[in-house]
């Protein structure tokens, strides 16, 4: 990781209102039967929510990492190197990786864009600052990564992950807690913040009932679990 990389996020833990819904200790690594038969699991009953993603994990190695804590950004990056390794070691192709991130609890941060993040100053909320070491950081550290950013930096964004085949998956209560947060500082109504919400995630980002959820049905899908945060 870059000296930048390590060196953006100085968190200390705050109150959030994330703290309450998808509290990490919920989830803990579960056996997986290797299979990755998820064509056999059952198939939604409505359209609420984006199941197609799971039509993605066809790899012949497949892990999912929870991102419960901000943790440095690190589940992007141990989800890159994962990739990068099993192709240092197995010559494996794109391919025959799916890897999956989960966004939930505090790591939920990173699914919104920079806009959100300065709006609601989430970098002072965590006590992240910016690369100089001086002021809170006004943008999603995983996302701000384009124009003037080296290589390194960008494989390890949001849009790097996503660009060799990664799948990234949010928590809908973490989500909730961000609409409400919306909904409060700008008065508006439960669904118009909501809507709000929605049009300030990362591009890409694929709401799922909660965190939990999604990386309970990563393995179904034949993912090994990893705790990355």
């Amino acid at each position: 990781m870059s000296t930048s990389r390590r060196g953006f996020l100085g968190w200390l833990g705050s109150a959030s209102f994330l703290g309450a819904v998808g509290s990490p200790s919920l989830l803990r690594p579960q056996s997986v039967d290797g299979s990755g038969d998820w064509t056999g699991h059952a198939r939604p009953i409505a359209e609420t929510w984006d199941m197609s993603w799971t039509s993605r994990v066809t790899g012949k190695y497949k892990a999912v990492f929870d991102s419960p804590e901000v943790s440095d950004g690190a589940a992007i990056y141990r989800a890159v190197s994962w990739i990068e390794q099993y192709k240092e070691v197995y010559n494996a192709e794109p391919t025959e990786l799916s890897a999956i991130v989960v966004l939930r609890h505090l790591g939920f941060y990173f699914a919104m864009n920079d806009e959100f993040w300065e709006r609601y100053e989430v970098g002072k909320r965590l006590k992240i600052r910016d690369d100089k070491g001086r002021k809170w950081t006004k943008v999603n550290p995983l996302g701000a990564l384009g124009a003037g950013a080296d290589e390194t930096s960008k494989k390890f964004g949001l849009a790097g992950f996503q660009g060799v085949g990664g799948i990234v998956l949010g928590c809908g209560w973490s989500f909730g807690g961000a609409a409400s947060q919306i909904a409060k500082k700008e008065s508006l109504e439960k669904e118009a913040a909501r809507a709000r919400a929605k049009t300030l995630l990362m591009p890409g980002v694929i709401l799922q009932p909660n965190g939990v959820f999604a990386a309970l049905r990563a393995q179904e899908a034949g993912c090994a679990y990893i705790d990355a945060s």
